[in-house]
């Protein structure tokens, strides 16, 4: 197919985030004042954007993060596909010492190729790899959108990444992501390359939360 642009964003700050709580995709968290205000940051910066649809997950911190698109008639559609990764056992728990030991060693047998692997009554990244993959061919197979902006969740959107520019899904972490960040990929008609990374120059207007 011809050129397309994917503008791919995360979804902005919810209490579970900023309290350092495992969310996954079995927690649908609103967002809160800090995160209304990056997804207005957001809308104000890229609202004259030329997109031709908007998809989501179908989480609802998705959809509050796009609302002033949607407000503004953007045509939108809920892919479950791009949803967060399944932390099973985990959601809904603080990361406490024990906790954090746990998860980290999950996240260390990810780097060393343990892909396969996930935490108790979770998604492992493969499991999550196979239904991205056909969230991305079900984007990519709608040839009149040529400017298409996503927005969908931190460890989903790593393993995005590694699926567009074929990266082994060990390196997943190689992609930093902020509360509505925002990737720029471009595909050429045979590959993705990235125009921009993590880039949240656009939050800039407000007063950050260290």
């Amino acid at each position: 197919m011809s050129s397309k642009k994917i503008f791919l964003t995360r979804h902005g700050q919810t209490d579970y985030n900023k309290k350092g709580v495992v969310q996954g995709s079995g927690i649908d968290a609103d967002l809160n004042d800090w995160g209304k205000a990056q997804a207005q940051a957001f809308y104000d910066h890229y609202k004259s954007m030329p997109f031709d649809k908007l998809y989501v997950s179908a989480l609802k911190r998705t959809h509050q993060s796009m609302a002033g698109f949607m407000k503004a008639g953007l045509n939108r559609e809920v892919l479950p596909e791009l949803n967060e990764i399944s932390w099973g056992a985990r959601e809904g728990m603080p990361i406490d010492e024990e906790g954090n030991a746990y998860y980290q060693q999950v996240i260390r047998c990810w780097r060393e190729g343990q892909t396969d692997l996930s935490i108790e009554g979770g998604e492992s990244p493969e499991e999550v790899a196979l239904r991205l993959r056909k969230g991305l061919d079900y984007i990519m197979s709608k040839t009149n959108e040529k400017n298409v902006l996503v927005c969908m969740h931190g460890r989903s959107m790593r393993v995005l990444l590694t699926i567009m520019l074929n990266y082994p899904l060990k390196g997943m972490d190689m992609f930093a992501h902020s509360n509505l960040c925002l990737y720029e990929l471009t595909w050429s008609g045979s590959i993705f390359t990235i125009d921009r990374c993590n880039d949240t120059r656009h939050l800039r207007m407000l007063n950050y939360e260290c």
